[in-house]
């Protein structure tokens, strides 16, 4: 994970410069910033060469899930939060939720956006298959790790 500081001092120099997009690669990670919703600086971090910044288990067969139905969740997999901060399903609240349920994702497909010390982090599906539950509503706050979606393979 990037450090704040550095993470700081990209987005100091992304407004300074006036910058839209700023992408970084070295040996261990991959940043990439883009200026988001009114302005505020989007975040993608990814350590190389491809572990994943939502973290995908398959979930407990039989497991309650967040939205307390208790439905078997057997053979999905669960999108996790990778930060502590606040969801939200869509890039402004005009918009249309990024994903819905039904809808097909691949490792690429950004699901959502977790706001964290000011900053909107894109989190990326890092799996492929249809998404069965949404189990965060937009504007609640998140913990790390908690499931945000559980998909289908």
């Amino acid at each position: 994970m990037i450090d704040i500081r550095k993470l700081k001092e990209l987005v100091k120099l992304m407004v300074e410069n006036d910058l839209s997009e700023l992408d970084l690669r070295d040996q261990e990670e991959k940043v990439t910033v883009k200026r988001g919703y009114g302005g505020v600086p989007v975040v993608q971090s990814m350590a190389l060469p491809a572990a994943p910044m939502a973290i995908a288990r398959p979930a407990a067969g039989g497991a309650e899930s967040a939205d307390g139905d208790g439905a078997d969740e057997a053979g999905l997999v669960a999108i996790e939060s990778p930060m502590v901060g606040t969801f939200f399903s869509a890039p402004n609240p005009d918009a249309e939720p990024f994903v819905k349920v039904g809808a097909s994702v691949d490792a690429s497909t950004t699901v959502c956006l977790v706001e964290a010390m000011k900053v909107f982090n894109e989190i990326k599906a890092e799996v492929n298959g249809t998404i069965e539950k949404v189990l965060v509503k937009s504007g609640e706050s998140v913990e790390f790790g908690q499931r945000l979606f559980l998909v289908r393979g």
